[in-house]
């Protein structure tokens, strides 16, 4: 397949990825298309399965993966309307209710410190559908209280005392970190920049996925494509979140880059490798097969970065 018969196959799939391949890679704002999201396919089904509380799931953070918070993540990653009524409804329910004593987004009764990994999730969807500013302060002072001294963030420093960012943590971070500066947010921009670039460099500094000790692979699933991506680290993901940060090329990301090149099929397209086990509302996509989430996600990093 060539690129525009790829480009023609994407286009044949659900409204969230139509609407994004025209935005990411044709460069064509489509606003039809978006807001016919949250009424068709994979948005609409989502949606439906939102309760009278306004709640999915057992309300903020269970069960995997069909509580409020990963639902509110998926809808925010179809590119659905940010106004959605409903939707803004239950971003503000949850930064109302689920506020931990340090400030952070904590589930209720489950834990006694906020994990910053959710609160970098809940940035990410938050300031995409609009929490107010007041309602995020503490959740941006909470964050920037638990940036580690190697650059990054690891969701245990606060309850077990790690001594080592995560690179699963820091992608959740700094992806909530990009969100609220895009959406306008201002409060403590200038320390969350310097925690950005720290955080950057730390990702940049193990290539994506290799030990800078050891020179082996950190962990062979930062190699595989599943989606969604939930809490969960990859080199696909970090990519994905460089060219939408447009963070400048540095030759350190060329190691994952090699690495989706070999991951393509002869016919310019990525299978879906794998699916995070846990309960799902339904299947977007088959592991084995050929996803447009993943050939989306790849051809514009490769496109972005000028990667043939």
């Amino acid at each position: 397949m060539n690129e525009n018969e790829i480009i023609k196959w994407l286009l044949e799939g659900d409204v969230s990825i139509q609407y994004q391949t025209y935005r990411d890679l044709l460069s064509i704002e489509r606003d039809d298309l978006q807001k016919r999201i949250a009424n068709e396919g994979w948005g609409a089904d989502f949606l439906s399965r939102r309760k009278e509380d306004g709640h999915w799931g057992m309300k903020f953070y269970q069960p995997k993966w069909i509580s409020s918070h990963y639902t509110l993540l998926d809808l925010k990653n179809l590119g659905i309307d940010p106004k959605h009524p409903l939707i803004r409804e239950s971003v503000q329910r949850i930064v109302k209710e689920e506020k931990g004593h340090d400030g952070g987004i904590n589930p209720a009764g489950s834990v006694r410190n906020s994990d910053v990994c959710i609160n970098g999730m809940f940035l990410n969807y938050g300031c995409y559908f609009g929490v107010s500013p007041e309602s995020l302060r503490s959740v941006v002072d909470f964050t920037l209280s638990q940036h580690m001294a190697d650059g990054g963030f690891n969701c245990t420093l606060n309850r077990s005392g790690a001594v080592h960012s995560s690179l699963h943590t820091t992608i959740s971070v700094l992806e909530g970190m990009l969100e609220y500066q895009r959406n306008g947010y201002t409060y403590r921009l200038r320390d969350l920049e310097k925690v950005k670039q720290s955080s950057i460099e730390f990702i940049l500094l193990h290539q994506l996925f290799i030990s800078d000790h050891s020179g082996e692979i950190i962990n062979k699933n930062f190699i595989r494509l599943p989606y969604p991506t939930r809490w969960y680290y990859d080199i696909l993901r970090a990519l994905d979140y460089f060219q939408d940060s447009y963070t400048k090329w540095d030759d350190r990301m060329n190691p994952a880059i090699q690495v989706l090149m070999t991951k393509r099929r002869k016919d310019k397209r990525w299978n879906l490798q794998s699916k995070h086990p846990g309960q799902q509302h339904f299947e977007m996509e088959k592991a084995g097969k050929p996803g447009r989430w993943n050939t989306l996600r790849a051809m514009r990093v490769l496109n972005h970065f000028s990667v043939n």
